[in-house]
């Protein structure tokens, strides 16, 4: 079930799609795109706020889903439907561009939920075919159909090891002039941090010693006062031995009264506060103490660390670790000749490990091509193209070692249309009909591979008529059974095979734009499959569609009934 609010021109809207092959007609411009964009925003699909409907500060879209199969995203995630076998997926789109998601009430990021959706859901675009046409695409379709997923990983991940060390290697190969200019450079710069005997937070510590000494005059004159009144120096009494008189006579007195008493123990905090504050401001007149030309010799010191960040660092920390990677570097020059030994004998292994495991996988997609090719033949078959050939071509890679990131295959997928005609590239000979029926054939091969519960097919029959029609019909309805189709068209043959029809209208109402979505019974669905043939539902057009109505239906019982 679809609850989709404030969607584009759709105020609100719920439908309830059923099992088997749900078709989607309309007018073009009805809102159709709208359902599936939708759609995509449960999936985790990139949205933007000129999504919300004109008016309204926020657009939701929902979408409930029951009988899943164990879905891994689901088990990593510790997440699963609930008592009933439901789960709800809910998107809300705020008009800051802010996204709310959440999976049976769990909140998610549109990263997870993009995750998620792509074991939900799988939709297949009239653009599609244009990625067919792609010869880039081609290894990954068949990829997909093969299972290579391990094989290619641990490919890949040897392939950056000898990337890595190659890199490495390269840094390492250098004349023997370039070598001994940057030893001499480094050994340079080396001698000069070491002699500086660079300590951390110096700096800090030299900048503040020196504000101390500007004005140690000062300093030292508070400090004196502040240590006469606690203490009373030599001539006269403190605060501190002031307020242990007073603790002594109250302590007296307290013998006969329990206020009293209270107040000499307050006055006893007191001048233990007062002492201990004695003692630090003693502590603190001991570092005012200096020796002539200690200032000069701080700004000395201080003018040399200066001189030094400006060339190897902001702080003294930077520096040493500066001094750190120097000495590193030029150990590795001055043993680079041992270091490129070692490389190359692990670069060596990396190499022959890769390769091996490129051959693994090109065996894995030679094999797998076969059976693809075959497939494919089969179902362009039963999409009324007999006489097409289709083949998988290799070639090897043009690059170093015969290898990149992908293995060691180059691939492109070839065919035939007609009888003696020679294998060519798809993009070269395929019409757009054929590419659309090539696309579904191919789109239904790896849907059994995926093990998606829901297919979406967006007006995949660009190109296709006729005859031609009415086998991508029969098509799509045996790739719904088992598994819940969607589909979107413009044909009356293909919404005349679908086992619930929904009409996207546009209409009007107190100056608005709206789009509604209607589950049509049969009559209406007769009234739809004339106007879709000729535009309007005349007598003869209405005959018509109760024709492909009772064809549709009879090929259904019949398929239905063949195990």
């Amino acid at each position: 079930m679809l609850h989709i609010e404030n969607i584009a021109v759709i105020s609100q809207a719920d439908i309830t799609f059923d099992k088997g092959f749900n078709v989607l007609t309309g007018e073009t411009g009805a809102g159709k795109s709208i359902v599936i964009d939708a759609i995509g925003a449960i999936m985790g699909e990139r949205t933007s706020r000129d999504l919300i409907r004109t008016g309204a500060k926020s657009a939701r879209v929902s979408a409930l889903f029951r009988e899943l199969p164990p879905l891994p995203w689901l088990e990593e995630q510790g997440v699963g439907p609930d008592e009933n076998g439901e789960l709800l997926i809910e998107r809300a789109i705020q008009g800051d561009g802010k996204n709310t998601c959440r999976v049976n009430g769990r909140p998610l990021l549109v990263t997870q939920l993009r995750e998620l959706g792509r074991q939900l859901v799988n939709v297949h675009g009239q653009h599609d075919g244009q990625q067919l046409l792609d010869e880039e695409c081609h290894l990954g379709y068949l990829d997909s159909f093969g299972g290579t997923g391990e094989t290619l990983a641990a490919f890949s991940a040897a392939y950056s090891r000898t990337r890595e060390l190659r890199r490495e290697l390269e840094a390492l190969q250098m004349d023997e002039g370039e070598k001994a200019r940057r030893m001499d450079t480094l050994a340079y710069q080396i001698e000069e941090l070491e002699r500086a005997q660079l300590r951390e937070g110096e700096d800090e510590e030299l900048s503040q010693r020196r504000e101390v000494l500007r004005h140690a005059e000062r300093l030292t004159d508070a400090v004196d006062g502040a240590w006469q009144a606690l203490t009373g120096g030599e001539d006269g009494e403190g605060a501190v031995s002031l307020l242990m008189e007073a603790e002594n006579r109250m302590a007296q007195g307290g013998r006969y009264s329990e206020e009293l008493q209270a107040l000499s123990e307050k006055a006893a905090q007191l001048r233990c506060d007062a002492d201990d504050l004695a003692e630090l401001v003693r502590d603190l007149r001991g570092t005012l103490d200096f020796y002539p030309g200690e200032l000069d010799e701080i700004e000395e010191r201080l003018d040399r660390l200066y001189r030094l960040k400006k060339k190897y660092g902001g702080s003294t920390e930077e520096m040493l670790a500066y001094l750190d990677k120097c000495r590193e570097e030029l150990d590795a020059i001055q043993f680079s000749g041992e270091r490129a030994a070692k490389l190359e004998q692990e670069l060596d292994k990396a190499r022959k490990l890769a390769q091996g495991l490129a051959q693994t996988l090109s065996a894995q997609r030679k094999a797998a091509a076969q059976e693809l090719a075959g497939r494919i033949q089969s179902e362009l078959t039963q999409l009324d193209m007999p006489k097409v050939r289709f083949q998988v071509e290799f070639a090897p890679k043009d690059a170093p070692d015969g290898m990149d990131a992908t293995g060691m295959d180059t691939v492109r997928f070839l065919m035939s249309a007609n009888v003696g005609e020679a294998l060519k590239p798809i993009h070269k000979i395929a019409s757009g009909g054929e590419l659309s029926r090539i696309m579904l054939a191919l789109k239904n091969v790896l849907a059994e591979t995926e093990q998606v519960s829901t297919l979406i097919f967006d007006e995949v029959d660009t190109g296709v008529s006729g005859r031609a029609a009415v086998k991508v019909a029969q098509k799509l309805f045996q790739v719904s059974q088992g598994r819940q189709v969607l589909c979107v068209t413009h044909l009356p043959q293909i919404a005349a095979m679908g086992d619930v029809h929904f009409s996207v209208e546009k209409g009007e109402a107190g100056g608005r734009t709206f789009t509604q979505v209607e589950r049509l019974d049969r009559a209406r669905r007769k009234q739809e499959l004339a106007r879709l043939s000729g535009g309007q539902a005349t007598a003869v057009m209405l005959e018509g569609a109760e024709e492909l109505l009772s064809t549709a239906e009879e090929y259904k019982t019949g398929a239905e009934a063949t195990p």
